[in-house]
Protein backbone atom coordinates (compact mmCIF):
# COMPACT_ATOMS: atom_id res chain seq x y z
CA UNK A 1 0.00 0.00 0.00
CA UNK A 2 1.60 3.27 -1.20
CA UNK A 3 1.86 6.00 1.06
CA UNK A 4 1.95 9.59 -0.10
CA UNK A 5 5.46 11.27 -0.07
CA UNK A 6 6.71 13.38 3.05
CA UNK A 7 6.27 16.89 3.18
CA UNK A 8 7.09 19.67 5.20
CA UNK A 9 3.92 19.39 7.60
CA UNK A 10 4.56 15.92 8.11
CA UNK A 11 7.56 13.38 9.26
CA UNK A 12 7.87 9.87 8.71
CA UNK A 13 7.77 7.76 11.34
CA UNK A 14 6.95 4.06 11.91
CA UNK A 15 3.34 2.85 13.94
CA UNK A 16 4.50 2.64 17.00
CA UNK A 17 6.25 6.36 16.77
CA UNK A 18 2.80 7.88 15.63
CA UNK A 19 0.94 6.47 18.52
CA UNK A 20 3.45 7.37 20.90
CA UNK A 21 3.41 10.69 19.45
CA UNK A 22 -0.34 10.63 20.46
CA UNK A 23 -0.26 10.07 23.59
CA UNK A 24 2.57 12.34 24.20
CA UNK A 25 0.49 15.39 23.16
CA UNK A 26 -2.02 14.16 24.58
CA UNK A 27 -0.44 14.25 27.79
CA UNK A 28 0.76 17.30 27.29
CA UNK A 29 -2.59 19.21 26.13
CA UNK A 30 -4.55 17.59 29.31
CA UNK A 31 -3.61 16.97 32.28
CA UNK A 32 -6.26 14.48 32.85
CA UNK A 33 -4.64 12.17 30.31
CA UNK A 34 -2.34 9.15 32.15
CA UNK A 35 -1.32 5.88 30.86
CA UNK A 36 -0.91 2.83 32.48
CA UNK A 37 -0.43 -1.14 31.87
CA UNK A 38 1.64 -4.14 32.56
CA UNK A 39 5.77 -2.65 31.56
CA UNK A 40 4.55 0.28 30.21
CA UNK A 41 6.06 2.58 31.95
CA UNK A 42 9.85 1.35 33.07
CA UNK A 43 9.84 -0.80 30.45
CA UNK A 44 8.20 1.66 27.77
CA UNK A 45 5.63 -1.29 26.63
CA UNK A 46 5.81 -4.54 25.31
CA UNK A 47 6.04 -2.88 21.57
CA UNK A 48 7.61 0.16 22.82
CA UNK A 49 4.90 2.68 22.34
CA UNK A 50 4.90 4.02 25.77
CA UNK A 51 8.65 4.34 25.54
CA UNK A 52 10.75 7.86 27.56
CA UNK A 53 6.73 9.11 28.53
CA UNK A 54 7.52 7.98 32.42
CA UNK A 55 10.58 9.99 32.17
CA UNK A 56 8.79 12.88 30.59
CA UNK A 57 5.74 13.30 32.56
CA UNK A 58 6.37 11.01 36.05
CA UNK A 59 5.64 8.20 37.65
CA UNK A 60 2.05 9.82 38.59
CA UNK A 61 0.96 9.53 34.98
CA UNK A 62 2.60 6.52 33.60
CA UNK A 63 2.14 3.92 35.53
CA UNK A 64 3.04 0.05 35.46
CA UNK A 65 0.49 -2.34 37.19
CA UNK A 66 -0.12 -5.80 38.45
CA UNK A 67 -0.70 -8.38 36.05
CA UNK A 68 -4.65 -8.27 36.22
CA UNK A 69 -6.58 -7.12 32.85
CA UNK A 70 -9.63 -6.74 35.27
CA UNK A 71 -8.45 -4.51 37.47
CA UNK A 72 -6.95 -2.42 35.08
CA UNK A 73 -10.19 -1.68 33.13
CA UNK A 74 -11.83 -1.70 36.27
CA UNK A 75 -10.18 1.37 37.84
CA UNK A 76 -10.04 2.91 34.09
CA UNK A 77 -13.49 2.62 34.22
CA UNK A 78 -13.73 4.04 37.86
CA UNK A 79 -11.00 6.87 37.23
CA UNK A 80 -13.12 7.78 34.10
CA UNK A 81 -16.42 8.21 35.63
CA UNK A 82 -14.59 10.65 38.00
CA UNK A 83 -13.11 13.00 35.44
CA UNK A 84 -9.84 11.51 34.18
CA UNK A 85 -9.10 10.02 31.15
CA UNK A 86 -7.37 7.10 31.29
CA UNK A 87 -5.35 5.00 28.77
CA UNK A 88 -4.79 1.70 29.01
CA UNK A 89 -2.74 -1.00 27.39
CA UNK A 90 -3.29 -4.57 27.32
CA UNK A 91 -0.52 -6.49 25.78
CA UNK A 92 -2.54 -8.97 23.81
CA UNK A 93 -5.74 -8.94 22.57
CA UNK A 94 -6.47 -12.32 24.10
CA UNK A 95 -6.56 -10.79 27.02
CA UNK A 96 -9.34 -8.66 26.98
CA UNK A 97 -11.84 -11.37 27.91
CA UNK A 98 -10.81 -11.47 31.08
CA UNK A 99 -11.91 -7.81 31.47
CA UNK A 100 -15.27 -8.11 29.72
CA UNK A 101 -17.45 -7.83 32.82
CA UNK A 102 -15.73 -4.07 33.37
CA UNK A 103 -15.67 -3.75 29.21
CA UNK A 104 -18.94 -4.69 28.32
CA UNK A 105 -21.21 -4.31 31.90
CA UNK A 106 -19.80 -1.50 33.02
CA UNK A 107 -17.69 1.02 30.47
CA UNK A 108 -20.30 0.23 27.92
CA UNK A 109 -23.05 1.33 29.55
CA UNK A 110 -23.00 3.70 31.91
CA UNK A 111 -23.48 6.49 29.98
CA UNK A 112 -26.47 5.01 28.33
CA UNK A 113 -27.79 3.49 31.87
CA UNK A 114 -27.52 7.18 33.73
CA UNK A 115 -29.37 8.85 30.91
CA UNK A 116 -26.45 10.36 29.12
CA UNK A 117 -25.52 12.43 32.70
CA UNK A 118 -22.39 10.04 33.06
CA UNK A 119 -19.50 10.18 30.57
CA UNK A 120 -16.34 6.83 30.26
CA UNK A 121 -13.56 9.06 28.43
CA UNK A 122 -11.26 5.98 28.48
CA UNK A 123 -8.97 4.41 25.55
CA UNK A 124 -8.02 0.31 25.78
CA UNK A 125 -5.01 -0.01 23.23
CA UNK A 126 -4.14 -3.65 22.97
CA UNK A 127 -2.53 -5.45 20.16
CA UNK A 128 -3.75 -8.58 17.68
CA UNK A 129 -2.76 -10.52 14.94
CA UNK A 130 -2.38 -14.40 14.14
CA UNK A 131 1.32 -14.63 13.56
CA UNK A 132 3.71 -17.25 13.94
CA UNK A 133 5.19 -17.99 17.40
CA UNK A 134 2.00 -16.18 19.50
CA UNK A 135 0.24 -19.66 19.46
CA UNK A 136 -3.35 -19.78 21.08
CA UNK A 137 -3.17 -17.06 23.76
CA UNK A 138 -1.37 -14.55 22.43
CA UNK A 139 -2.25 -13.98 18.96
CA UNK A 140 -6.34 -14.41 18.41
CA UNK A 141 -7.93 -11.70 16.14
CA UNK A 142 -11.08 -11.21 18.28
CA UNK A 143 -11.88 -7.67 17.52
CA UNK A 144 -15.34 -9.01 15.88
CA UNK A 145 -16.93 -10.24 19.24
CA UNK A 146 -16.75 -6.45 20.73
CA UNK A 147 -19.45 -4.88 17.63
CA UNK A 148 -21.23 -6.69 20.14
CA UNK A 149 -21.86 -4.23 22.98
CA UNK A 150 -23.54 -0.82 21.54
CA UNK A 151 -21.67 1.64 24.09
CA UNK A 152 -18.06 0.44 23.03
CA UNK A 153 -16.28 2.57 19.80
CA UNK A 154 -13.78 0.01 17.99
CA UNK A 155 -10.92 1.19 15.67
CA UNK A 156 -8.14 -0.10 14.04
CA UNK A 157 -5.34 2.11 12.40
CA UNK A 158 -3.78 1.03 9.22
CA UNK A 159 -0.88 4.03 8.79
CA UNK A 160 0.59 5.59 11.36
CA UNK A 161 -0.90 8.64 10.28
CA UNK A 162 -4.70 6.86 11.11
CA UNK A 163 -2.59 5.62 14.02
CA UNK A 164 -1.95 9.29 15.93
CA UNK A 165 -5.18 10.82 14.39
CA UNK A 166 -7.37 7.88 15.60
CA UNK A 167 -5.88 7.72 19.40
CA UNK A 168 -5.85 11.15 19.56
CA UNK A 169 -10.10 11.26 18.66
CA UNK A 170 -10.16 8.24 20.87
CA UNK A 171 -8.61 10.00 23.81
CA UNK A 172 -10.99 12.77 23.58
CA UNK A 173 -13.49 11.09 23.07
CA UNK A 174 -16.47 11.03 25.78
CA UNK A 175 -17.09 7.61 25.70
CA UNK A 176 -14.74 3.83 25.74
CA UNK A 177 -13.01 3.15 22.79
CA UNK A 178 -10.82 -0.26 22.12
CA UNK A 179 -8.05 0.50 19.86
CA UNK A 180 -7.14 -2.85 18.14
CA UNK A 181 -3.20 -2.26 16.93
CA UNK A 182 -2.34 -4.96 13.88
CA UNK A 183 0.95 -6.37 15.10
CA UNK A 184 1.74 -6.84 11.18
CA UNK A 185 1.40 -2.76 10.77
CA UNK A 186 4.26 -1.93 13.40
CA UNK A 187 7.13 -1.69 11.24
CA UNK A 188 5.03 0.16 8.85
CA UNK A 189 6.43 3.72 8.40
CA UNK A 190 4.38 6.59 6.47
CA UNK A 191 4.16 10.43 6.75
CA UNK A 192 2.44 11.41 9.43
CA UNK A 193 0.96 15.24 9.98
CA UNK A 194 2.73 17.28 12.81
CA UNK A 195 0.33 19.04 15.12
CA UNK A 196 -2.77 18.59 16.30
CA UNK A 197 -3.92 16.29 14.20
CA UNK A 198 -7.45 14.18 14.16
CA UNK A 199 -8.98 11.53 12.41
CA UNK A 200 -12.85 11.04 12.86
CA UNK A 201 -14.17 8.10 14.52
CA UNK A 202 -17.09 5.83 12.81
CA UNK A 203 -15.33 7.05 8.94
CA UNK A 204 -13.49 4.82 6.33
CA UNK A 205 -11.35 5.29 3.85
CA UNK A 206 -11.12 4.51 -0.10
CA UNK A 207 -7.41 3.01 -0.10
CA UNK A 208 -7.37 2.12 -3.46
CA UNK A 209 -9.88 3.38 -6.06
CA UNK A 210 -11.07 1.11 -8.84
CA UNK A 211 -14.12 0.13 -10.70
CA UNK A 212 -14.34 -3.78 -11.07
CA UNK A 213 -14.53 -4.77 -7.55
CA UNK A 214 -14.84 -3.45 -3.63
CA UNK A 215 -12.72 -5.34 -0.89
CA UNK A 216 -14.18 -4.10 2.11
CA UNK A 217 -10.97 -4.69 5.13
CA UNK A 218 -9.57 -3.51 7.88
CA UNK A 219 -5.95 -4.07 9.59
CA UNK A 220 -3.38 -5.68 8.60
CA UNK A 221 -5.14 -7.24 6.00
CA UNK A 222 -5.43 -4.16 4.05
CA UNK A 223 -1.90 -4.84 3.12
CA UNK A 224 -3.16 -8.08 1.43
CA UNK A 225 -6.17 -6.85 -0.12
CA UNK A 226 -3.61 -3.72 -2.14
CA UNK A 227 -0.79 -6.49 -3.00
CA UNK A 228 -3.31 -8.69 -4.35
CA UNK A 229 -4.93 -5.97 -6.03
CA UNK A 230 -1.75 -5.40 -7.79
CA UNK A 231 -1.86 -9.02 -9.40
CA UNK A 232 -5.09 -8.52 -10.63
CA UNK A 233 -4.40 -5.18 -12.17
CA UNK A 234 -1.94 -7.46 -14.17
CA UNK A 235 -5.01 -8.97 -15.34
CA UNK A 236 -6.81 -6.29 -16.12
CA UNK A 237 -9.16 -6.42 -13.16
CA UNK A 238 -9.25 -3.00 -10.97
CA UNK A 239 -9.44 -3.25 -7.56
CA UNK A 240 -11.07 -0.67 -4.91
CA UNK A 241 -10.28 -1.18 -1.57
CA UNK A 242 -12.54 0.11 1.59
CA UNK A 243 -9.97 0.33 4.67
CA UNK A 244 -12.54 0.54 7.79
CA UNK A 245 -10.46 2.09 10.37
CA UNK A 246 -13.56 1.68 12.49
CA UNK A 247 -15.83 -1.14 12.94
CA UNK A 248 -17.81 0.69 15.56
CA UNK A 249 -19.81 2.65 14.27
CA UNK A 250 -19.33 1.61 10.82
CA UNK A 251 -19.25 3.90 7.97
CA UNK A 252 -22.24 2.16 5.98
CA UNK A 253 -21.78 5.39 3.40
CA UNK A 254 -18.92 4.71 2.23
CA UNK A 255 -18.81 1.02 1.76
CA UNK A 256 -21.87 0.93 -0.04
CA UNK A 257 -21.28 3.79 -1.91
CA UNK A 258 -18.56 1.95 -3.24
CA UNK A 259 -19.81 -1.29 -4.06
CA UNK A 260 -23.03 0.45 -5.58
CA UNK A 261 -20.33 1.29 -8.57
CA UNK A 262 -18.27 -1.67 -8.93
CA UNK A 263 -21.33 -3.66 -7.57
CA UNK A 264 -19.09 -7.06 -6.48
CA UNK A 265 -18.17 -7.05 -3.07
CA UNK A 266 -15.51 -9.53 -1.00
CA UNK A 267 -15.27 -9.13 2.90
CA UNK A 268 -11.96 -9.82 3.77
CA UNK A 269 -11.01 -10.15 7.71
CA UNK A 270 -8.44 -11.97 9.80
CA UNK A 271 -11.23 -12.95 12.48
CA UNK A 272 -13.15 -15.55 11.83
CA UNK A 273 -15.92 -15.34 9.45
CA UNK A 274 -18.60 -17.33 11.86
CA UNK A 275 -20.37 -14.51 13.76
CA UNK A 276 -17.37 -11.90 12.72
CA UNK A 277 -17.18 -8.38 11.48
CA UNK A 278 -17.50 -10.28 7.97
CA UNK A 279 -20.73 -11.48 8.11
CA UNK A 280 -21.91 -8.23 9.49
CA UNK A 281 -20.64 -6.19 6.87
CA UNK A 282 -21.66 -9.27 4.10
CA UNK A 283 -25.49 -8.77 5.62
CA UNK A 284 -25.34 -5.16 5.12
CA UNK A 285 -24.35 -4.88 1.78
CA UNK A 286 -26.82 -7.74 0.12
CA UNK A 287 -29.87 -6.12 2.38
CA UNK A 288 -29.17 -2.67 0.94
CA UNK A 289 -27.82 -3.24 -2.95
CA UNK A 290 -29.13 -6.91 -3.94
CA UNK A 291 -30.53 -5.74 -6.82
CA UNK A 292 -27.48 -3.94 -7.88
CA UNK A 293 -25.06 -6.74 -7.24
CA UNK A 294 -23.63 -8.70 -10.33
CA UNK A 295 -22.89 -11.88 -7.64
CA UNK A 296 -22.71 -12.96 -4.23
CA UNK A 297 -20.82 -11.43 -1.65
CA UNK A 298 -17.86 -13.15 -1.08
CA UNK A 299 -16.50 -13.31 2.58
CA UNK A 300 -12.65 -14.45 3.05
CA UNK A 301 -12.11 -14.80 6.83
CA UNK A 302 -9.42 -17.06 9.13
CA UNK A 303 -10.45 -20.28 10.11
CA UNK A 304 -12.48 -20.92 13.31
CA UNK A 305 -9.63 -22.42 15.20
CA UNK A 306 -7.25 -21.61 18.17
CA UNK A 307 -4.17 -19.94 16.49
CA UNK A 308 -1.20 -22.30 16.04
CA UNK A 309 2.38 -22.25 16.75
CA UNK A 310 3.20 -23.65 13.53
CA UNK A 311 4.25 -21.14 10.36
CA UNK A 312 2.61 -23.61 8.08
CA UNK A 313 -0.44 -23.82 10.05
CA UNK A 314 -0.61 -20.23 10.75
CA UNK A 315 -0.18 -19.94 7.07
CA UNK A 316 -2.99 -21.66 6.22
CA UNK A 317 -5.23 -20.46 8.89
CA UNK A 318 -5.20 -16.79 7.89
CA UNK A 319 -6.34 -15.24 4.61
CA UNK A 320 -3.72 -15.08 2.24
CA UNK A 321 -3.27 -12.79 -1.09
CA UNK A 322 -3.56 -16.03 -3.53
CA UNK A 323 -7.02 -16.28 -1.70
CA UNK A 324 -7.72 -12.88 -2.74
CA UNK A 325 -6.92 -13.36 -6.00
CA UNK A 326 -8.33 -16.71 -6.80
CA UNK A 327 -11.86 -15.68 -5.45
CA UNK A 328 -11.82 -12.48 -7.97
CA UNK A 329 -10.49 -14.89 -10.82
CA UNK A 330 -13.22 -17.44 -9.89
CA UNK A 331 -15.95 -14.68 -10.37
CA UNK A 332 -14.23 -13.33 -13.45
CA UNK A 333 -14.25 -16.62 -14.88
CA UNK A 334 -18.55 -17.28 -14.07
CA UNK A 335 -18.45 -14.21 -16.33
CA UNK A 336 -19.15 -12.02 -13.45
CA UNK A 337 -16.60 -9.21 -13.87
CA UNK A 338 -16.73 -7.69 -17.30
Amino acid sequence: MANAAATPATKEMRMQEALREALRSEMARDERVFVMGEDVALFGGAYGVTRGLMQEFGESRVLDTPISEAALVGLAVGAAINGMRPVVEIQFADLLPLAMDQLASHAARYHYMTGGRVKVPMVVRTKFATRAGGGPSHSSCNHGAFIHFPGLKIIMPTTPADAKGLLLSAIRDPNPVLCFESHHLYGIRGPVPEGDYTVPIGKAVVRRAGKDLTIVTCGGMVLKADAAADQLKEKGIDIEIVDLRSLAPLDKETILNSVAKTKRAIVLDEGPMIGGISAELAALIQENLFSDLKGPVVRIAAQAIPPPHSPPLVDAMIPDVGQVVDAVMRLAEGGKIA
